[in-house]
């Protein structure tokens, strides 16, 4: 089959011990970007297989019905970012794992990088000193703090985990299932959103990007935040209102911020208040951008490939279309 893998920015893919399940397969790597619907349907238009890496390009009807090869989307994670329904419209199979058995532990290490570095001032310091400075600020240490966790699923299980050696305290708040985890762990759980905001020293989100959890963060729980609290985010940047996070952190409220995720990515224009802002450590979606994670991620991708050119395909997100898949 003729495979495209989109947007290996590194050159990475090819390099993996689970390349060599392509063998035999023609494929064509992109590692750069473009979201031109011209350009993309150029790209593929012999393209049977589509690997995409996470959500760094969307796939939309307009795309979609200029590609009359391709016959399976192959990735791993949550897919807001393809039309499913236009894909079981034209026959077009998605498959994608969702990781059901593991944790990312990429980036779960990012939340408490990102923790650690917003609460030292890290990156701020060691601007200082390549200016030709010494030291800039005063940050804060991390024993007995509170960690409030909002949402509660696998890789939030891992953060709070890692909190212990810290001499830190949990606090979580999630849904009645996810509450449920969380105290069968042996974690404390607030008795409200409010109050997770309220008296967490730091908030790290954890939750998947649906409907119901859109906005799921407003301007009002930031508000409640403590002038000298941190928001860390490294789960999806659509869990918190539209400009909510830079208003509050304008305001005051929280003190700071550790960002991996961004309303638009990927985020390039350096003049972004975000960017701006002396008081917000920004990396750029780096939360699964790790060697060890993507050979589990490219695993089970390329597998479901495998699988589909089997005749047996695995993980369908949109199991409609089997019956008159191309």
């Amino acid at each position: 089959m003729k495979i495209a893998i989109l947007d290996d920015y590194f050159d990475t893919v090819r390099t993996l011990p689970c390349f060599a399940t392509l063998a035999g397969h023609a494929v064509t790597i992109f590692n750069d970007h473009t979201q031109d619907t011209d350009t993309l349907a150029q790209r593929l238009r012999d393209t049977e297989v589509l690997v995409l890496i996470r959500e760094r390009t969307k796939i939309r009807t307009e795309l979609l019905e200029r590609l009359p090869n391709l016959k399976l989307i192959s990735q791993r994670s949550v897919f807001p970012h393809i039309d499913i329904d236009t894909c079981t419209r034209l026959g077009i199979v998605v498959s994608s794992s969702l990781h059901a058995d593991t944790p990312s532990y990429a980036a779960a290490e990012l939340t408490w990088a990102l923790l650690l570095a917003t609460m030292r001032q890290i990156p701020q310091q060691v601007a200082s000193m390549k200016a030709g400075n010494w030291q800039m600020g005063v940050g804060t240490t991390l024993r007995h703090k509170v960690l409030g966790i909002h949402g509660y699923g696998r890789i939030a299980k891992v953060v709070a985990g890692y909190a212990a050696p810290f001499g830190m305290s949990v606090l979580v708040w999630a849904r009645p299932d996810g509450l449920a985890r969380a105290q069968a762990d042996g974690f404390a759980i607030a008795a409200s959103k409010s109050d997770l905001y309220e008296r967490a020293d730091v908030v790290t989100l954890h939750m998947r990007l649906v409907d119901a959890t859109r906005g799921i963060v407003t301007a009002d729980d930031l508000g409640q935040m403590q002038p000298d609290s941190v928001l860390i985010n490294t789960s999806r940047a659509g869990l918190i209102v539209p400009g909510a996070l830079q208003a509050a952190l304008q305001a005051g409220r929280p003190g700071a911020a550790g960002l991996d995720v961004f309303e638009q990515e990927p985020l390039i224009d350096t003049a972004h208040p975000l960017l701006q802002m002396p008081n917000v450590v920004c990396t750029p979606h780096i939360g699964y951008v790790a060697r060890d994670e993507y050979q589990v991620q490219f695993t089970d991708i390329f597998g479901q490939i495998v699988a589909y050119a089997q005749g047996t395909p695995t993980n369908v997100v949109n199991p409609a279309v089997l019956p008159k898949r191309r």
